[in-house]
């Protein structure tokens, strides 16, 4: 069963700035802004909202087909796309263009200034779910606007069952596209902010929202997170990391944990109790695709947290 995942295939260029901000930022100065910030460490990460999922999904043994835009220094991603036997059928080069990426640079109080260039992601659009075969699933995660836009109308109109997960990509939507977009998906996934944000975008209230679609998840980091499935509002806890080392990525290794469940026909307390045990394992490691646990690790973790196996 082969699950569609549209989104963003990036690089997040992480530094480390060996200071705190505040000491080289005068408060009274901000207008004339000037500051150079020497960061001696840094790491290339594989990431990408797409990238992200497809991997934690593979992990889990579902079948990810990424659908995503790459500019002309794509070729080390998607030669680890082939080495982890992930198909980039649908993974188009958009020649004259840089991959997206992030340019992510954090102080010693754990501070971050980030710039991020989409690059051949605003292209997105130039992909049609039309031209893919056999999807039964998909979510339409942060990507390009128009990309969005188009391929939640496709999936819609093919009547393939959809994730929305706009994340960081909302600020480019308005009140009526946001509902546009529940109005066409199955299920929507969401952090606290964003959900407030979606609130008060729409002028509805999360449980009027969730009237719009079959389960509304929301994201609460370390208080768990909660799913509205028609009358029910089911709390998934937390599960305990081994350790808490780096955040990036945890929603999307969350949501292929709800991607999973879904293509397996559990029920919406299950998928997000395995939802919950891919982030605690995400958030162990560095990086948004460094994790490596073998299947029945996951299951393990997930046994221990919840008292039964999930296969």
């Amino acid at each position: 069963m082969t699950t569609l995942i549209c989104g963003s295939i990036a690089y997040d260029n992480i530094m480390v700035f060996r200071d705190r901000f505040k000491n080289h930022i005068l408060p009274d100065q901000i207008h004339i802004l000037n500051v150079a910030f020497l960061v001696p460490e840094m790491r290339r990460e594989f990431g990408g909202c797409a990238g992200n999922i497809a991997y934690n999904l593979q992990l889990l043994g579902g079948d990810p087909l990424i659908m995503a835009t790459v500019g002309d220094d794509a070729p080390p991603y998607l030669a680890r796309l082939d080495d982890l036997g992930l198909s980039r059928a649908h993974v188009r080069h958009v020649a004259g263009n840089f991959t997206a990426q992030a340019f992510i640079t954090t102080d010693l109080d754990d501070n971050q200034i980030t710039a991020f260039h989409p690059g051949a992601m605003s292209l997105s659009h130039q992909n049609r779910v039309g031209d893919v075969d056999g999807a039964t699933l998909a979510i339409v995660a942060p990507d390009g606007r128009e990309g969005m836009l188009q391929h939640a109308a496709d999936l819609a109109n093919a009547e393939i069952p959809f994730i929305f997960d706009p994340g960081q990509g909302m600020p480019m939507f308005s009140g009526d596209e946001l509902l546009a977009f529940m109005q066409q998906a199955t299920c929507a996934c969401f952090n606290d902010y964003e959900a407030k944000m979606l609130c008060e975008r729409t002028g509805l209230s999360i449980a009027q929202l969730a009237g719009l679609v079959e389960a509304l998840i929301v994201t609460r980091g370390a208080a768990g997170s909660e799913i509205y499935a028609g009358d029910h509002r089911i709390r998934i806890p937390c599960v305990e990391a081994d350790q808490v080392v780096d955040p990036t990525g945890c929603g999307d290794a969350y949501r292929a944990g709800l991607l999973y469940g879904i293509q397996q026909g559990w029920g919406w307390e299950k998928a997000g109790q395995l939802a919950s045990v891919m982030g605690a394992i995400k958030i162990a490691s560095r990086g948004g695709q460094n994790h490596q646990p073998s299947r029945q690790e996951i299951a393990d973790k997930f046994a221990q947290a919840f008292g039964y196996a999930p296969w």
